[in-house]
């Protein structure tokens, strides 16, 4: 049993460091500067991999660690409540709609990346007082969330496939 949880623990931290080293990638290369906010969201491909592969516990950790440690890094508290608002409303969505019969992982991503979106102006209403967001700048993030959760979704099922066939073929 230890050394399932120092597995779990190492296995955890390593895909947190992915997730923040995607974050900052995606920071150097924004897809788009005429629509700030817009990125790839590649670190949800790595939530993505966690739901499928170790489970809502895991990945709920690792969305945690993931914000908070971007803080760390950034020291940006609103960017922490952004992320965090973000971070559960999308895999709260992620959860429940990997549930359904007939979803793809790719669907689930589109989905994610979406309320990603929504949880995250959702929280700028809030902090900024500027309900004026939901009618005028959530329409545009929505459309880049299904756009980059496809991208994003085809990713994580790509890498999932491979990490399967190698765990059937140990050495």
């Amino acid at each position: 049993m230890r050394n399932g949880s120092t597995r779990r623990v190492a296995l955890s931290g390593l895909l947190t460091s992915l997730m923040l080293v995607f974050g900052l990638i995606e920071r150097q290369f924004p897809l788009t500067a005429a629509i700030p906010g817009v990125k790839l969201g590649l670190a949800n491909s790595v939530l993505l991999y966690s739901l499928y592969m170790l489970g809502i516990r895991q990945s709920i950790v690792l969305m945690l660690l993931k914000a908070l440690m971007s803080w760390l890094i950034y020291t940006n508290m609103n960017a922490m409540f952004y992320s965090l608002a973000g971070g559960a409303l999308s895999l709260l969505v992620m959860v429940l709609i990997s549930r359904a019969k007939g979803v793809s992982i790719i669907g689930v991503s589109a989905l994610g990346a979406v309320f990603f979106n929504v949880g995250q102006i959702l929280m700028a209403v809030l902090m900024l007082n500027t309900p004026q967001l939901i009618v005028t700048y959530l329409p545009v993030l929505m459309i880049s969330g299904v756009v980059t959760g496809i991208l994003t979704g085809v990713v994580a099922q790509m890498v999932m496939k491979h990490l399967k066939a190698i765990d059937q073929n140990p050495r």
